[in-house]
């Protein structure tokens, strides 16, 4: 008797992006959390990360604020998932060209920069919420410009995952 393999397994991109979507669960940011997920050609996991806090800054001291003076909001601060993500991986450099970076959000302009300057070439992203901002507007420059494929992961449907931890 011939037993046929299981049907409703995650695709590739479904599976990445779910680790990109399980590791912005770590990020302690109350408004946003993103996560990102770099891919090599065969599908290997190269590196993983969040948005949050640089490495020795307090988390509790953090100003998580989005609103007010600069320097007492997030922005000046925050680490985002791409960046993270790339500054976590501890192999070769030359690992990283040609790889696919999965991000729950479209990268703005400073991570655009840094996924260029590392030789990923295709972003996998779920949600564009800030097409229309200059910081984005500016990222799609830059990878146009400098031949980096970007889009929007396909989905046949909503899936919802759900991890039980026992």
């Amino acid at each position: 008797m011939s037993v046929k393999k299981r049907k409703e397994y995650l695709a590739w991109d479904e599976y990445f992006m779910a680790i990109a979507k399980l590791s912005a669960m770590r990020s302690k940011d109350p408004s946003t959390q993103v996560g990102a997920c770099i891919v090599s050609n065969d599908n290997r996991i190269l590196s993983i990360g969040y948005n949050g806090a640089p490495n020795g800054f307090d988390d509790e001291k953090f100003p998580w604020g989005r609103e007010g003076d600069n320097l007492n909001t997030k922005y000046p601060y925050v680490c985002h998932a791409e960046l993270n993500a790339i500054l976590n991986y501890r192999g070769s450099k030359i690992d990283l060209e040609n790889a696919k970076i999965y991000v729950d959000l479209f990268p703005c302009n400073e991570c655009a920069k840094a996924i260029i300057q590392s030789g990923i070439k295709e972003i996998i992203y779920l949600s564009d919420k800030y097409a229309n901002t200059e910081n984005n507007i500016a990222s799609r420059r830059l990878f146009d410009e400098c031949n980096i494929k970007y889009n929007k992961i396909e989905l046949k449907e909503k899936k919802e995952i759900n991890i039980e931890l026992k």
